[in-house]
C-alpha cells in the first residue's frame, strides 16, 4: 500500500514539474506602447536632449534679484500674467528706508536755514567793511566767507544724500523692466528676501525672487549635443529639426536661431552643479511656433532630432 502511495505521489511531482516547466516557457504577450517612440525622421540625423524656454536674445529667462533685502509686503503678479515694462513685480517692506529719506529731507531745511543765517552774517559784516575797514577785522571777514562757503557744501551735500536715499527708496518697489510673462515667484509675503535671492525650502539652495519669460510669442528649445556628434551638425542653411514632445506622438518642426560657441558639461538637465560630469555637450537653439491646442511650458524636456535635409514621411 505504501509502495503504491510513493509511486502516486511521484507521477503527480512529475506532472507539477511539467506542468511548471511549461507555464514558465509561455511568454506574456507585450501591452502595446500608450504612444509611438520618438524615431529618426532622416536619413543621418543626430538625436539631442532638448529643453523648452522662452525666446530671448541671450540667456534663457529673465532672473530678477532684488538690489535691497527686504520683507515682501505685497505681489501684485501672478504667475502666469502678463506685465509691460514698468509694472510693479514686488513690493518690499520700506519703513526704515522711507524714514532715512525724510531725515535727509529734514537735513536739507536745517542746511538751507544755517546757509541763510551765515549768508546775513557774512553780508552785514561786510557792508561794515566797506564803510569803515576798522570796524571789522580781515579776518572776521575771511571766516565769515568761509563758514558760508562751508554751509553751501553742507547743503549740496544734504541734497545729495536726500536724492540717494530716495534712489534707493524707489528699489524697495520691483518693477518689470521689459514685457513678458511672470513664469514663476518662488517667494510668499511675509518672507525675507536679500540680494541673494530667496530661500528654497525643497531643495535648500538659492532661488530667483521672480523669474519672466516670452509666453506669447515663439518659443524656443535648448538643444544640447553630445561633443562626439559636433562634427555631424549640419551647416546651419541647410539644418532641419524636429521636436517630439515626452508621452505623445506630436513632433513639431524646428528653425534654428543660433549655436552657443561654448562646449561644456552637461549639467542643464539635472541641476547637478556639484555632479562631477565628462559628457561635455555644445548648446544649440532653435524656436518654433506654438501650436494651437497643445500645451507647451518652459523646462519641459523633450527629444530632438536634428538632419541636413527634409524629414522623411513617418
Amino acid at each position: 500500500m505504501r509502495t503504491k502511495l510513493f509511486i502516486g505521489l511521484a507521477i503527480l511531482g512529475i506532472c507539477l514539474g511539467i506542468g511548471t516547466a511549461y507555464f514558465m516557457r509561455m511568454q506574456p504577450k507585450p501591452q502595446p506602447p500608450a504612444f509611438r517612440p520618438a524615431s529618426n525622421p532622416y536619413e543621418k540625423g543626430i538625436y539631442a536632449n532638448g529643453i523648452i524656454e522662452s525666446a530671448q536674445t541671450s540667456g534663457a529667462n529673465v532672473n530678477i534679484y532684488p538690489e535691497v533685502a527686504g520683507t515682501v509686503l505685497k505681489i501684485p503678479v501672478a504667475e502666469g500674467q502678463q506685465v509691460k515694462e514698468g509694472d510693479a513685480l514686488l513690493i518690499l517692506d520700506d519703513s526704515v528706508q522711507r524714514a532715512t529719506a525724510e531725515s535727509a529731507k529734514a537735513q536739507i531745511e536745517v542746511a538751507k536755514t544755517t546757509l541763510k543765517s551765515l549768508q546775513d552774517q557774512y553780508s552785514k559784516q561786510k557792508a561794515s567793511w566797506q564803510l569803515d575797514p576798522r570796524s571789522v577785522s580781515r579776518d572776521a571777514l575771511d571766516t565769515a566767507e568761509n563758514a558760508v562757503k562751508g554751509a553751501k557744501a553742507n547743503m549740496e551735500l544734504a541734497q545729495k544724500q536726500y536724492r540717494a536715499a530716495n534712489t534707493l527708496l524707489a528699489k524697495y518697489v520691483i518693477k518689470a523692466v521689459s514685457d513678458g510673462a511672470v513664469l514663476s515667484v518662488n517667494t510668499a509675503v511675509g518672507s525675507y528676501i536679500s540680494s541673494l535671492g530667496v530661500y528654497d525650502t525643497y531643495s535648500g539652495g538659492s532661488l530667483p525672487v521672480l523669474v519672466m519669460g516670452n509666453l506669447h510669442s515663439d518659443l524656443a528649445v535648448r538643444c544640447f549635443i553630445d561633443e562626439i556628434l559636433i562634427q555631424r551638425i549640419p551647416d546651419p542653411s541647410q539644418m532641419s529639426a524636429r521636436m517630439f514632445l515626452h508621452g505623445t506622438d506630436i513632433s513639431i518642426p524646428l528653425k534654428f536661431v543660433r549655436v552657443q560657441p561654448k562646449v561644456s558639461p552637461k549639467i542643464e538637465l539635472s541641476s547637478q552643479r556639484t555632479e562631477r560630469v565628462d559628457v561635455r555637450v555644445l548648446p544649440v537653439i532653435f524656436s518654433f511656433e506654438k501650436p494651437k491646442g497643445i500645451s507647451l511650458y518652459p523646462g519641459q524636456l523633450v527629444d530632438v532630432y536634428i538632419g541636413g535635409q527634409r524629414a522623411t514621411s513617418k
